[in-house]
């Protein structure tokens, strides 16, 4: 089912996008295009495939759990505008 004019021109204004008026035909057309191509990928039967995390066979390359650097808490709150309590305080955002 090709997209009318009238169904680019709706799009373009939920998205909040400014088409101009002799765009419109080929936004339709290549909207059009891809509705129909992924109709064509719904189509397919994926029952017996089995879904991947990654396109490539390999294990993920995970650092070792180590801590690297010193703790500086003290520090950094020495130079923090409020601090109570171990935490830092900062203005109310929501009401």
């Amino acid at each position: 089912m090709p997209l009318q004019p009238s169904d680019v021109e709706k799009i373009a204004h939920l998205a909040r996008l400014a088409v101009s008026e002799q765009d419109i035909p080929a936004y339709a057309h290549n909207l059009s295009n891809i509705i129909e191509l992924v109709g064509q990928m719904n189509a397919v039967d994926t029952t017996h495939v089995t879904p991947m995390a990654h396109p490539l066979d390999m294990a993920a390359r995970l650092r070792p759990d180590a801590v690297t650097e010193t703790n500086q808490r003290e520090r950094f709150q020495a130079i923090a505008p409020e601090v109570d309590a171990g935490v830092y305080l900062v203005p109310k955002v929501i009401e």
